[in-house]
């Protein structure tokens, strides 16, 4: 084989990998809150909010940390998990589109509890998060969705979430 073939082929395939970075959308703020219910002597309902940070590392992949606060009646729980997530479509024309999307994550779920007449307790523990959602594009920057997860500490979470792009394509 001539030596000159082996260049022109690495030519082409690093030429295409700056188009290929463009292709991915800009890092996204997601807001959420919503229900979750907590595994015990029956379903423990509570109220969650949280946001993220989410970084695409190709059109359809991006990963980035999230932190969710719950508020029960003595006590508190922070979930603080770096995700990855996956949309099913990716953006067409370089606009952002409907898609439903997958997610998993790793990180710490921390409790604090409050007792009458005791000193406050808190504990802290390995966590994970693993669901799916859609989201719904509004315009080119914001997007409207759902999800529901499933997670350790064992709880089920359903979520209504505002996404912000935080610039225009890269």
């Amino acid at each position: 084989m001539p030596g000159w073939i082996p260049a022109i082929v690495a030519a082409v395939v690093l030429s295409a990998v700056p188009v290929f970075a463009q292709d991915r959308p800009s890092p996204a703020l997601d807001l959420a809150a919503g229900w979750v219910g907590f595994a015990d002597d029956g379903v423990v309902s509570e109220v969650a909010v949280g946001g993220g940070l989410r970084w695409y590392l190709s059109p359809r992949i991006s990963m980035g940390p999230e932190v969710t606060f719950i508020s029960g009646e003595s006590h508190s729980h922070q979930i603080v998990t770096g995700n990855l997530t996956i949309d099913f479509l990716a953006p067409r024309n370089g606009a952002p589109r409907t898609t439903p999307f997958i997610v998993a994550g790793g990180g710490l779920f921390r409790t604090s509890e409050r007792f009458a007449g005791r000193p406050p307790f808190a504990s802290t523990e390995g966590a994970f998060t693993i669901g799916g959602g859609i989201r719904a594009p509004l315009g080119g920057r914001v997007a409207i969705g759902a999800d529901a997860r499933l997670g350790w500490e064992l709880h089920l979470r359903v979520t209504g979430l505002v996404s912000v792009r935080l610039g225009g394509t890269r």
